[in-house]
């Protein structure tokens, strides 16, 4: 990237993450908490202060921008970019707005409506440090360049077709798996509790399955439930598989059963054994395109992280594992 362009750009997002040093202990960033947590039944205050701080440590770090823009030239030319985003987790598409911007293209918000208060308090903050930031709202006449969209599974299928004559980035459903070799610490386990309930389970990141040694048991301890929406479905999950005779161990606010493939619903875990490395690895090949990250202490893996860290990833911790500045700045 050019120096000047990529100076402004390390100012902007260095001035957001001091601004964000206080968020939820002064008024207005206490508001957009509150207001957050009534558009959204499954967010709570604590993920939603978990959320900024990852944002902020990870992405906000003035070095760390400074050394993540170095490898990107930026084309000359203005482009209009729509970025779809989810609602799973708080602030789940603020990493694409910050790319876009990086790139001084003029971005097309659609924020989720379940998540609209906590992306909108970051607009209004970036406006204000830089008010020649463009960042417009998208609906479906907004006619833009190219397109970065994110939902689940059957919403992917939906941007595919609507964007199919620009260059699209389409994001559908992952998931984040554990690979454990029995000899995790207290501090290990105690980090993987965390990638499991943080956000609910409901973000991408978090660990739904694990691989555990033959012979291991399970090392989770139960959870708090959290609020409602959280409790009644983790009710629900243990009704049906109680109606349909399935085995599962309570964890307070989710079960955890033994298979050998994804959960298809929230609040709960999957797990199952292997017999040596080979076999795990052999898993995990088999399954590489529906994995997001990997938590674990012993497999080398592109896509590993340390327990406890799933949640916070860096700035070249791509979503999918597709770099979002190569696919902006393509020519």
């Amino acid at each position: 990237m050019q120096p000047t362009v990529m100076n402004i750009t390390v100012d902007i997002f260095a001035e957001l993450g001091q601004r964000l040093e206080n968020f939820g202990n002064e008024p207005r960033s206490a508001r957009c908490i509150a207001e957050a947590v009534e558009a959204n039944g499954w967010f709570t205050e604590d993920d939603i202060r978990m959320a900024v701080d990852a944002i902020r440590r990870e992405f906000l770090d003035r070095d760390k921008i400074k050394a993540w823009l170095g490898h990107y030239r930026i084309p000359a030319e203005r482009r209009r970019v729509a970025i779809i985003m989810a609602g799973n987790i708080p602030l789940v598409g603020f990493f694409d707005l910050m790319c876009v911007i990086a790139c001084g293209y003029e971005a097309a918000v659609k924020a989720s409506s379940k998540d609209f208060a906590t992306i909108g308090y970051i607009i209004d903050l970036l406006r204000e440090i830089h008010p020649d930031i463009v960042i417009t709202p998208y609906d479906d006449t907004t006619t833009c360049d190219m397109a970065i969209a994110t939902g689940g599974d059957m919403a992917a299928a939906y941007f595919r077709t609507r964007y199919v004559s620009i260059p699209a980035l389409i994001r559908g459903s992952r998931h984040s798996i554990a690979v454990l070799d029995g000899s995790e610490t207290p501090q290990m386990i105690d980090g993987l509790q965390r990638d499991i309930f943080s956000y609910g389970g409901l973000g991408c990141r978090n660990i739904s399955f694990l691989l555990l040694p033959r012979g291991a048991s399970l090392p989770l301890h139960p959870s708090q439930t959290g609020n409602t929406s959280r409790r009644n479905n983790y009710m629900r999950t243990k009704a049906l598989l109680e109606m349909t005779g399935v085995t599962y161990v309570d964890l307070g606010s989710c079960v955890a059963v033994e298979s050998y493939g994804f959960p298809e619903t929230a609040c709960r875990v999957n797990y199952t054994f292997y017999d040596n490395p080979a076999e795990a690895a052999a898993w995990i090949a088999e399954h590489d395109t529906e994995i997001q990250c990997i938590a674990s202490h012993a497999f080398a893996h592109a896509r590993r992280c340390d327990f406890g860290r799933t949640q916070y990833p860096s700035l070249t911790d791509y979503p999918d594992g597709v770099d979002v500045m190569e696919f902006l700045t393509q020519r």
